[in-house]
């Protein structure tokens, strides 16, 4: 694998708390009561607008969606990084990679700016030649669009390119570019990793690394 192209939420940040303040804040400010994280977390992976919508049902109004995913959006840009994590081993996980050569990129349905200001602000951004976001292309995932722009500027073939995530959005991303994917359990819905299954999976970032390092030999 030359080209590891990583999920953010749920993979390689845990974004949870962070993300489920913004939504019942966003919540607050349409009058609304607030959601129990839980199910603020199973909403999570297909972006922002997706997520809004279904954070407040289907009785809204657009202009309500539309009021309410400008103010979550402007509410998560201040909050990003209140309790925003790197997940246990991604760190050393990265280093082991970027040592080997590795090609590292992250796609996230996202948007792009809060996603490169939040692997920025976790000090890993020097690990990634590219971060897109949900509003890079024209498609957000798991429409293969991104993935074959970055198989594209890293000059690496499908054979050799693998899609990390911790959700089926990820997965069949990877199917619909035809390239490996590997799930992570840790993140916010290993539950959905069995429809389509996953090439590789596994419970922590070093056993990707340690995978990916043992087919090179090293």
């Amino acid at each position: 694998m030359d080209l590891l192209i990583f999920d953010l939420d749920g993979t390689l940040i845990d974004s949870k708390l962070d993300l489920a303040r913004s939504v019942n804040a966003t919540r607050a400010h349409m009058g609304m009561g607030p959601m129990d994280h839980e199910i603020v977390y199973s909403y999570v992976g297909n972006g922002a607008p997706v997520l809004i919508r279904r954070v407040l049902g289907d009785e809204v109004t657009e202009a309500e969606v539309q009021e309410a995913l400008q103010f979550f959006l402007a509410y998560y840009r201040e909050h990003k990084l209140d309790h925003t994590k790197l997940y246990p081993g991604v760190p050393e996980s990265l280093n082991r990679l970027s040592a080997a050569s590795k090609k590292m990129a992250v796609l996230t349905n996202k948007p792009v700016n809060v996603s490169r200001a939040i692997v920025e602000g976790l000090g890993v951004r020097h690990h990634f030649f590219q971060v897109y976001g949900g509003n890079s292309f024209d498609f957000k995932k798991p429409h293969p669009r991104g993935v074959e722009a970055l198989m594209e500027e890293a000059g690496v073939d499908r054979a050799s390119t693998m899609v990390v995530g911790d959700s089926s959005v990820d997965i069949q991303t990877a199917y619909n570019a035809g390239v490996k994917s590997c799930g992570v359990t840790y993140g916010f819905q290993p539950e959905t990793l069995s429809n389509p299954v996953p090439d590789l999976l596994v419970d922590r970032m070093e056993e990707l690394a340690d995978w990916v390092l043992r087919r090179d030999g090293t």
